[in-house]
């Protein structure tokens, strides 16, 4: 037997184990009642909620060479680029890298492998592999065709994405919020404010840095507005304390809105001025962004990863 045929014997008993513990395997998918899901079919709906596979070498996009962005059947995020597309003949889309932020791995309820969900709705993707030695990278996202849109570079430009970024003390708890915003895209913690290059965080604690904790935020803008994300942040902390946030104290804790350009400045002079017409003594400053930097990997979705809810933010409506 051909050493072609054998793989493909091995992918097609790959595929009926999948098939067969796709609807037990089954797990908790991030919903907001407020996001707008795409209409599924049965079968998409069995593939991206049931977890489910589609049959190997049958998939739309398995053979599929045009450039452009492969985005979430179920909630339109760009999840891939054509550019880190390849072929490894295993039946299903390869890639060997994700767009920043846009993939979550999670353990398979099988046990040995890793699954890959859209980090913005939890539909689910298929299944990640590393030391394969395909491509330099040494990744494989083996994903559903059926999971998958596609939007070919002459209309990218209308999925141009925006980035904002806000401090408003511990930005575990940033992060947690603005994760659940539809919309948003990633929301990575790091570093800002400050002159220091990749500081740690232990250097940002000791207040020499000039940093703070801060979140840079990804998000769609044909989904969501930076106003919207800016009424969320004065929203998800307390604006009128100066250098900290509850129990968290420093001046790496202060709140403030580093803008990228000068809409985002006057979006949040606008919103400054209406929280202060309401009673509030803003003590939030605004700043031109500057080098932002990511933080530690422990860092990364800390609340999401402990289960637990934030201890220094929660939700109060001050707009109208």
């Amino acid at each position: 037997m051909k050493l072609t045929a054998i793989f493909k014997l091995f992918v097609l008993l790959l595929f009926v184990q999948s098939t067969l513990s796709g609807c037990s395997q089954i797990t908790d998918v991030k919903t907001n009642d407020d996001m707008q899901y795409n209409e599924l079919t049965p079968f998409e709906n069995f593939v991206i909620l049931e977890k489910g596979t589609e049959r190997p070498f049958t998939g739309e996009y398995v053979d599929f060479k045009e450039n452009g962005t492969y985005t979430c059947k179920r909630c339109g995020t760009p999840l891939y680029k054509s550019d880190d597309k390849f072929d490894s003949h295993c039946g299903w889309p390869s890639f060997d890298d994700e767009i920043d932020g846009a993939v979550k791995r999670v353990p398979d309820a099988d046990g040995f492998r890793t699954e890959i969900v859209c980090a913005n709705c939890g539909g689910h993707l298929g299944h990640v592999f590393e030391g394969e030695g395909f491509t330099p990278k040494d990744t494989r996202h083996c994903v559903n065709s059926v999971s998958l849109d596609f939007v070919p570079q002459d209309k990218k430009k209308n999925m141009d994405t925006q980035k904002a970024i806000f401090a408003g003390g511990c930005f575990w708890g940033v992060e947690y919020y603005m994760e659940k915003q539809p919309g948003v895209i990633s929301v990575v913690s790091g570093y800002t404010g400050g002159k220091t290059k990749n500081p740690s965080y232990e250097e940002v604690c000791s207040g020499t840095t000039g940093h703070i904790e801060a979140v840079q935020i990804e998000f769609d803008p044909s989904k969501t507005s930076y106003e919207e994300l800016a009424k969320l942040f004065f929203e998800i902390h307390d604006p009128t304390q100066v250098n900290r946030q509850g129990p968290d104290v420093g001046e790496q804790y202060r709140s403030e809105i580093f803008y990228v350009d000068e809409q985002q400045k006057k979006i949040a002079e606008k919103l400054i001025g209406q929280l202060e017409d309401n009673g509030y003594q803003v003590a939030t400053k605004l700043s031109k962004a500057g080098e932002f930097y990511k933080a530690e990997d422990y860092h990364q979705d800390y609340y999401e990863r402990k289960g637990s809810l934030p201890y220094c933010h929660g939700y109060t409506k001050r707009f109208n």
